[in-house]
């Protein structure tokens, strides 16, 4: 097997957060498999009509849409950074006839909403991607009501686990976590989570752990599929080359090692994600 290029640095990218799987197709066809029942199953039961959410980094809206839909009355807003995949939200919420949601442009660290505007601020696989997470749950803290809560779920790449074994989607990971993190990221997020949420001054803070599971045919040719294009297609690859960290005929070799581990009929994924419940003091 051709083995990766040695990472030349330990540091984060100096230019600071930059989102490492980009919005290519690939990344969309996932984030919009995400809903509130398999994404946010710790949160729901703390749910009840009248409530206003916001849900930060809410990429195209399928999760915010059912979290939407449980307030009845309440209020939901999705914020995320980048204009076009809110586009894309816009539009679900349109198709989906949602009416209490709306969507903006947003800065996580300067969030555009009054202190205590919402009993709930969520937010799914955003704190990974950034630089300073404790600093953006702070920010979350700032816009939650005294009493209300600010939930976070992450994913640990380092708990990723898979059957049967091969090299080629053991360098995936590393390289995955090698470009995550001189994108300012920390892809192993989901064990970081209480931690950076007692840095941002919360003290009364619920942890749990949930995974995704991909067994069955279907699930399996989906999951593999998507991360064949991604290594293919999104700025996860591009800015793998970029960096020296891969060669485009690596990146071929992960992607078939995907489609490989797809159409074997023992294969297993499991993604492992941290939760975070903070209630804030009344």
């Amino acid at each position: 097997m051709t083995r990766l290029a040695p990472d030349p640095s330990l540091s984060c990218d100096p230019s600071g957060h930059r989102y490492t799987h980009g919005h290519h197709e690939s990344v969309l066809r996932s984030h919009r498999w995400r809903t509130a029942e398999n994404s946010a199953a710790y949160l729901l039961s703390s749910i009840r009509p009248g409530l206003d959410i916001l849900d930060v980094g809410c990429g195209p809206g399928t999760i915010t849409l059912g979290l939407a839909r449980r307030v009845g009355s309440g209020r939901v807003v999705g914020v995320d950074s980048a204009e076009e995949v809110i586009d894309v939200a816009r539009a679900t919420a349109v198709g989906a006839s949602v009416g209490n949601v709306r969507f903006a442009v947003g800065d996580t660290y300067a969030l555009d909403f009054d202190d205590a505007s919402f009993d709930i601020v969520h937010a799914h696989q955003m704190l990974q991607h950034l630089s300073d997470p404790s600093r953006a749950l702070a920010e979350l803290g700032r816009v939650c009501r005294p009493g209300g809560l600010v939930a976070a779920r992450d994913g640990d790449y380092g708990g990723f686990t898979w059957f049967p074994a091969d090299p080629w989607i053991d360098a995936w990971r590393d390289l995955y976590g090698r470009v995550a993190r001189h994108n300012g990221g920390q892809p192993d997020g989901g064990r970081y989570l209480v931690s950076w949420a007692r840095t941002a001054g919360f003290t009364d803070v619920v942890a749990s752990a949930s995974a995704w599971c991909f067994s069955e045919p279907g699930d399996r040719h989906w999951w593999g599929e998507l991360w064949a294009d991604r290594m293919t297609g999104s700025a996860l690859g591009a800015r793998a080359v970029e960096l020296g960290l891969a060669a485009p005929d690596q990146l071929q070799e992960m992607a078939t090692a995907w489609r490989r581990w797809a159409a074997h009929r023992d294969g297993w994924f499991a993604v492992l994600h941290g939760e975070i419940l903070c209630r804030l003091g009344a």
